[in-house]
């Protein structure tokens, strides 16, 4: 059997899935799951461990390999598992060496479990081109950087990741030209910290300009996405581009985690409350049209009633239509774990507010398009996606192409024509 690849986490995971996939096949390795795992809450840990027993139970044959995030910051746990065969490092995982010595481990049936290497000593970042993804898929992800050199106070993800590091701009340019050779209609920019991408390059280029040296260069690139971005770190010429042109998607998911300027302080943000409010006001000055996502936690330590209300009636003063919900949830070794911490059943209440807030501001949105003409990328038989990332119910279509519609109508959570 080949290796099966279970992802839990960001789109980054989602792309590095398939990066391991080739090099774990091509090191010769069969009938083993490789557990890519995220450490962003407490929650996503357990899922992992809980996902592993089950395997072992479905598939007691298999071999079973634990990466990612968790694994990068709690191998000895993981290893600790009766069910794990193997645990490999987070920078480890893309390497074919990484893969080859776990045959070899597999093979003689004995050796260390854990192959993790210190990843705040990785300082270059290697590209790597899906060659898995099939010809045709309508939208596709580019790594373009990995890593944080900020150090949040509820994060952990520095420890899993290490610090920024970026792929030159080049390297992502001739990616982005051979995906879209092989018919792959949009693309998506990912990183840990999209808006650090270059820091570490020669000459300091920044996100706007990679945005614009693909835009550029790729003339035949119909769709570009930037995936979560530090509204604070955004540079001009990232502006310049989604005032300049119609390929680059009037669609930003922002990093903001809260709308309290103390809450903001003491997450050791970068950006106060009136600074995620500018930015979207200005964003919608050079792009009418722009559709706002925003990652946002609920019950930070030291939340008061009153501060919880400020990230609340952000969703509204930004014009938030995508909301991604964190019910705070203390990471060993952050700062905030040793804060005061908020009960957690008002933790739970607070992010059921904010996620009912966002489900009203989605279906205000929804309705709002009902009359305008989109262009549809069609993403399978039943379901498309327009320029705002909104969900369109379509049929008849081939998947992959891009299509005018009419939105005629809602029908629950997605649009219809």
């Amino acid at each position: 059997m080949a290796v099966d690849i279970v992802t839990f986490g960001c789109r980054l995971n989602a792309f590095e899935a398939e990066v391991i996939r080739g090099k774990a096949e091509a090191a010769g390795l069969s009938d083993t799951v490789v557990i890519n795992s995220c450490a962003v809450t407490n929650e996503a840990v357990a899922q992992a461990r809980q996902s592993i027993r089950k395997l072992k139970r479905e598939r007691p044959e298999a071999r079973i390999v634990v990466t990612g995030c968790a694994a990068q910051t709690q191998a000895a746990m993981f290893a600790d598992m009766a069910e794990v065969d193997r645990v490999v490092g987070n920078d480890d995982k893309l390497r074919g060496e990484a893969w080859r010595k776990t045959r070899d481990a597999f093979d003689l049936g004995a050796g260390e479990k854990i192959a993790v290497s210190d990843i705040m000593a990785v300082k270059e970042m290697a590209p790597h081109l899906v060659d898995g993804y099939a010809s045709g898929l309508p939208r596709v992800f580019v790594q373009v950087q990995n890593g944080c050199d900020h150090r949040c106070t509820f994060c952990i993800i520095p420890f899993g990741r290490g610090n920024s590091r970026s792929v030159p701009m080049g390297a992502v340019v001739d990616q982005v030209r051979t995906l879209v050779e092989r018919g792959h209609a949009e693309i998506v920019l990912t990183g840990v910290d999209l808006t650090s991408y270059g820091t570490d390059l020669p000459g300091a280029p920044k996100l706007g300009m990679l945005t614009k040296q693909i835009l550029r260069h790729v003339p035949e690139l119909k769709r570009l996405r930037v995936s979560s971005i530090d509204s604070i770190e955004a540079d001009d010429d990232l502006l310049d581009a989604i005032a300049e042109d119609a390929r680059l998607m009037p669609h930003l998911h922002l990093s903001l985690q809260s709308g309290d300027d103390m809450i903001l302080k003491r997450m050791k943000r970068r950006h106060s409350r009136n600074d995620a409010i500018a930015f979207c006001e200005q964003v919608r000055r050079l792009r009418p049209d722009v559709v706002f996502g925003a990652d946002i936690i609920a019950g930070f330590p030291t939340e008061t009633e009153e501060m919880f209300s400020r990230s609340l009636d952000l969703v509204e003063e930004c014009g938030l239509t995508f909301l991604h919900v964190f019910p705070y949830s203390p990471r060993p070794g952050t700062p905030a774990a040793r804060m005061p911490q908020v009960a957690g059943a008002l933790i739970k209440e607070r992010a059921r507010r904010l996620r009912a807030a966002g489900e009203a501001a989605l279906r205000q949105r929804l309705r709002a398009e009902i009359g305008a003409t989109r262009e549809v990328l069609v993403e399978s038989a039943e379901q498309g996606r327009t320029e705002h990332y909104l969900p369109v119910a379509i049929a008849g279509e081939r998947v992959g192409s891009i299509v005018p519609r009419l939105i005629a109508g809602v029908d629950g959570e997605r649009l219809t024509t």
